[in-house]
Formats: C-alpha cells, structure tokens, sequence
C-alpha cells in the first residue's frame, strides 16, 4: 500500500464508506509481511518512493517465487537483482507477466509507469567487460523511471572514443562511470565535467587488480572533485542512487 492509497483508506473509513474492521484487515501486514524465511518490508514505498528490491543471490528458487508471488499480488512494481536463468525460466511459469534482462540479470514486472524527469542519466563504461555491471546499473535506473544514455567502451586507453561523446555526457543531470582494470576512467570524466559522478570499480583485470581492489582504490583517492564511489561491481547501488539524484 502506497500513500495515495492509505490516504484514500482513510478517508473512506471517516466517510464510512468502510467499515472499519474491513480497513484494519487491509492494513494488517501494513508494516511488514513475514513469510517465514523473508520479512517484505510494505512500507519501504511510502518512506522512500521505491518499493523493496530484491536481491536473489543466495536465495532458493522457491524463496524468490515466495516473495515476487506477494509482491505482484499487493499491485507493486518488482524489481529483483542479480538473479540466474534458471531462476526465471522456473518462475515464469508461475508468474507469466515477469521479464527477465539476462546481461543485468534482473527480473521485473511493471504494474505502475513512475513519470520520466526530463533529465537523463549517462552510463559509461571503460570496456565490454563491464557491460553486466553497467547494464544492471541503466536497467535499475530505468526501472525506477529514468531516462538513460549508454556509452560504452569508451576507456582511457582509447580516449578519443570517450570525447566522441562528450556532449551526450555533459547534458545528463548525474553520470555513472563503471570501469575495472586501474579504474581511471572516472577521474578523466570527473576532469571534463560539472556533474556529479557515481563511480562504479568492477572485477574486471589481471592478477594485481586483486578482484576489483585496485580499481576501487583508484577511484576512492580519485584528484578529480564530486566523484563517489559505492563497492565493487555494485552497479545496482549506483542505478538507485542516481536515480535519487536525477529525481530531486
């Protein structure tokens, strides 16, 4: 139940338009569902705007089905991360309307449009190994009701292909940056740009780039101002935190 919604239930039970025994069974997993192996917080939309997200890692087949089939059933839009093939092939057949966006790896079903602000997000990545970190960050973002711009493969050892795209860059209202390796690209745009930048350091590299740790390092003590950073290959933590920021 969202504000509009609990606004509206009140309202009916002063007009006694309801009775209201009626209105304390609508509200009596008000604040929380708990199936037993999951508590799904049905406040997380009045207090933040976005429903709960889901992250499928280490969960079973039949515990994700658990909570998206409660989710879909109280009219909420879904959105589940980092989730297999075979974790959608197995819930489709129970839950036809669900999609599934294999290189984000997450899972969705859309009851409710959110309106577009007219200002966009860029995403950027360093290189095509990036892309499954990248698209889960644009396809949150999308989800969540942005507009996004892709750039992709357009790291510093070939720097023409980002000035390629500079305008594009420069018109979004927050940039994404996701890049393994050493991780520079996001203190080249940080150096070209006034907006705020989301850094994002993947596992992508050789031996001494330690599973993402040099690239995270590189981007942590970036010279170049307004650049954050959230944890490796965390393209959901920076889909959703742009979102914030292109919507204020």
């Amino acid at each position: 139940m969202n504000r509009t919604e609990l606004k509206k239930l009140l309202e009916e039970v002063s007009q006694g338009k309801i009775e209201i025994d009626t209105a304390l069974a609508a509200l009596e997993d008000f604040s929380f569902k708990d199936l037993g192996y999951a508590k799904i917080d049905n406040q997380r939309e009045i207090r933040t705007g976005y429903p709960e997200i889901i992250f499928c890692s280490g969960k079973s087949i039949e515990q994700v089905k658990g909570i998206i089939a409660y989710m879909n059933k109280r009219d909420s839009n879904v959105i589940a991360t980092r989730a297999t093939d075979e974790m959608y092939r197995e819930i489709k057949q129970f839950i036809p309307g669900i999609v599934y966006h294999p290189e984000a790896r997450i899972m969705s079903i859309t009851k409710k449009e959110i309106p577009k602000p007219e200002s966009y997000i860029s995403v950027i990545t360093a290189g095509t190994s990036d892309l499954p970190v990248a698209e889960e960050a644009a396809v949150t973002a999308e989800l969540l009701g942005n507009r996004i711009e892709r750039v992709y493969d357009a790291g510093v050892a070939g720097i023409h292909r980002l000035v390629d795209n500079i305008g594009v860059i420069r018109d979004s209202r927050v940039v994404i940056v996701i890049a393994g390796m050493e991780g520079a690209l996001a203190s080249i745009v940080g150096g070209l740009i006034n907006k705020p930048i989301i850094a994002v350091p993947t596992s992508i590299g050789y031996g001494a780039n330690f599973g993402g740790i040099s690239a995270l390092l590189a981007m942590l003590t970036s010279c170049s101002a307004g650049v954050s950073v959230v944890n490796i290959d965390n393209g959901f933590g920076a889909g959703f935190n742009a979102s914030l920021i292109n919507n204020l």
